[in-house]
């Protein structure tokens, strides 16, 4: 464990030079003077002084290497439909959103909150929001209208993007129903509400003056160029609540270059993907997982990410095998519950594809039982590695590190503290 132990001394020894080389990963339009400002703690500032944009590095720095490679991979077996955009595909879908966004008066440092199903459209609103300078405040769609007229109020949002419904477990989910009601029950409602219409909730009502539909006008932005906002590393890309397990939910402020660099970094020492390759994360969009592992991590490392829109078990167990075989996935992001629902199945589904491409499969979420870790780890013969975090730190604080040194696995433990985390385990009594 010497290599890892000297990586993560000099992480905690040597802070700025650690993190100096790690913001190399990515792009900034203007350098930084210095790496951290922690004058005031807890607050930091990272990289003061840089400029740099999430879309550009998630998007546009790839398009002259990889501008035809598979970037976002949409599979919905809840539909049907499958789709793919290649890096130049989903640069122009961001544009063309972006555009309709910037029609509509959204600009640098303002929100928008999204509340969409797993569908393509989520992350080009995602991404041009950032694109422009924008705020998004990405909502899961399980939450009812009350749960998501708190985070309206919280975020104050000048736009909502939403879809008139998502489908789960066969069933339809009316979203613009469940958006109507919040924005009834708020005090500080959008002024516009985007709608992206899949044609699934055939009773779908407009209200005049206050809803546009985002196909029409995204017709007439096809063409559209929208110029990245290049913001200060400290400027905030995102607002996220948490889950709501010590009370109300907390809303999370993320800044732009210390989360890109985070990302960058996590995606060579932790997940250890390669660009080109394909990444799949079981997550939702509306989860800070989904976030870092479905949108901006991959994306950021030029593979390939996976949006799932399903169940781990329709049309059958072996789905999640079929797309790892189908699209040759070497990094996979999952959590202990998912795969305990998959050991109840026929373990024959486990064995029927082909998931050769399987390097690791990472969980996190909640604790990994050992049967669990060992059902699933014997069945797909990859190291399962168990890993944590939280919404606060926006990438894990405990893990192996692969791409460092290959350490032992202890099952029921998260591994060692990661590379910047000083973690100390201290006495309820005495502290």
């Amino acid at each position: 464990m010497e290599k890892y132990r000297e990586f993560h001394r000099r992480s905690i020894a040597d802070r700025e030079g650690f993190w100096r080389e790690q913001a190399a990963a990515i792009d900034w339009q203007t350098p930084f003077q210095r790496v951290l400002d922690y004058d005031k703690p807890p607050f930091a500032k990272w990289f003061v002084g840089g400029t740099t944009n999430l879309c550009h590095n998630a998007v546009d720095r790839h398009l002259k290497t990889r501008g035809d490679q598979k970037a976002l991979i949409y599979i919905s077996t809840e539909t049907g439909q499958n789709r793919s955009y290649t890096f130049s595909e989903l640069h122009a879908e961001v544009n063309r959103c972006a555009a309709v966004l910037r029609s509509l008066g959204l600009g640098r440092g303002e929100r928008m909150l999204i509340y969409m199903p797993m569908v393509p459209e989520a992350v080009f609103a995602m991404l041009a929001c950032v694109r422009l300078g924008a705020i998004h405040s990405v909502v899961f769609g399980g939450f009812a209208s009350h749960s998501l007229a708190s985070r309206i109020d919280d975020a104050k949002p000048k736009l909502m993007f939403t879809a008139d419904a998502g489908m789960r477990a066969g069933k339809a989910v009316h979203y613009k129903g469940l958006v109507d009601e919040a924005i009834k029950l708020s005090e500080h409602p959008p002024e516009k509400v985007v709608l992206f219409n899949r044609g699934i909730d055939t009773g779908l009502k407009l209200v005049a003056g206050r809803d546009v539909d985002y196909a029409t006008l995204r017709d007439a932005h096809l063409d559209a160029q929208v110029p990245v906002t290049w913001l200060e590393s400290s400027e905030p890309s995102y607002i996220l609540y948490t889950s709501g397990t010590t009370g109300k939910p907390k809303g999370v402020q993320r800044d732009t270059g210390g989360y890109a660099v985070a990302l960058a970094a996590s995606m060579k020492h932790i997940y250890c993907g390669k660009p080109g390759e394909s990444m799949f994360t079981t997550s939702d969009i509306g989860w800070v997982v989904g976030h870092s592992y479905i949108v901006y991590g991959p994306l950021i490392h030029g593979m390939a990410s996976i949006l799932y829109e399903g169940l781990p078990i329709r049309p059958d167990p072996g789905v999640w095998w079929s797309i790892v075989a189908e699209h040759k996935v070497s990094v996979m992001f999952s959590s202990p519950t998912a795969i305990r629902v998959l050991k109840k199945q026929d373990p024959a589904w486990l064995k029927k594809y082909d998931v050769s491409s399987l390097r690791y499969l990472f969980l996190a979420g909640e604790p990994l039982d050992e049967p669990t870790a060992r059902w699933i780890s014997e069945g797909l013969n990859v190291p399962v590695l168990d890993h944590y975090w939280q919404t606060e730190t926006g990438w894990a604080l405990l893990s192996s590190l692969p791409g460092v040194e290959a350490t032992p696995a202890k099952f029921g433990s998260p591994s060692f503290p990661a590379y910047g985390y000083d973690v100390r385990l201290l006495h309820e009594a005495t502290g």
